[in-house]
């Protein structure tokens, strides 16, 4: 693998076109996604905060599944170029995006959301950033509204030490390892590997932060994998992950 770039931004800046995609092609695509939209549904009339939106794809399945508007903002300038290049191509014009870092992001006061989403966007925050990160989400929260968001499992970089299709490089323990980077790759189906990053954290440290950060709903969460269907459509892409805990995802309500 390259060196680590361990600066988000640049990361992304740099490799932003090989996430561009207008169907599934990226392994958490399948893994992951379908899943956490359905999690949000229904989506009928909402309006939805996609943090860490990237290029806008989730954002994107989110309209086509009946929300009213979707605003995005993610660090990347380029990955916001693209997602605005796609909004454009498709007509699409109830989407709106910002390039903002969540970390600077000030929580407006007259601007509620029905749904907050984020996306894998947690493994490139400290323990210390997700809490805050997670505090502007549920200040940006309509009362009743709800947080969905999706990481990599925890277990994740320690039960899988081969690279295909997917891995992070551990440093230290589970414990031990905690708020240090992990570089990994994941791959899409078309055999193109793209860089990722995840920060680790614990199973405690997501609930820990959840309620420091005001919500007191206990979640749902749900602990993503790879399941028949996937293997049937393309064994040699999900056969290696078969019985691994990908993801997890959360579902949360304020109250």
């Amino acid at each position: 693998m390259e060196e680590v770039e361990k600066d988000t931004r640049r990361l992304y800046n740099k490799q932003a076109d090989d996430w561009n995609r207008k169907d599934p092609v990226l392994l958490s695509d399948y893994s992951a996604r379908p899943y956490v939209l359905q999690l949000c549904e229904p989506l009928n009339d909402l309006d939805v905060l996609d943090l860490g939106c990237g290029e806008g794809y989730v954002g994107r399945e989110m309209l086509k599944r009946g929300a009213r508007h979707v605003h995005g903002i993610d660090i990347s300038g380029k990955m916001i170029e693209n997602a605005l290049k796609q909004k454009e191509l498709h007509h699409i014009g109830n989407a709106t995006y910002a390039v903002q870092d969540i970390r600077e992001l000030k929580a407006a006061d007259d601007k509620k959301y029905d749904v907050v989403i984020a996306m894998f966007l947690f493994n490139y925050l400290s323990v210390e950033e997700t809490e805050e990160a997670m505090r502007k989400a549920f200040t940006l929260l309509k009362p009743e509204a709800h947080f969905v968001f999706a990481v990599p499992h925890p277990l994740l970089a320690y039960l899988k030490k081969d690279k295909y299709p997917f891995y992070f490089d551990t440093t230290g323990g589970y414990f031990s390892g905690r708020n240090e980077l992990f570089p990994g790759e994941i791959w899409r189906r078309d055999g193109k590997p793209v860089n990722v990053q995840c920060i680790h954290k614990t199973i405690e440290d997501y609930f820990l932060c959840l309620k420091k950060a005001g919500f007191k709903n206990m979640p749902e969460l749900h602990e993503l994998r790879i399941n028949k269907t996937h293997i049937e459509l393309d064994e040699p892409f999900f056969k290696p992950l078969e019985d691994l805990p990908l993801h997890m995802a959360f579902k949360l309500q304020r109250s």
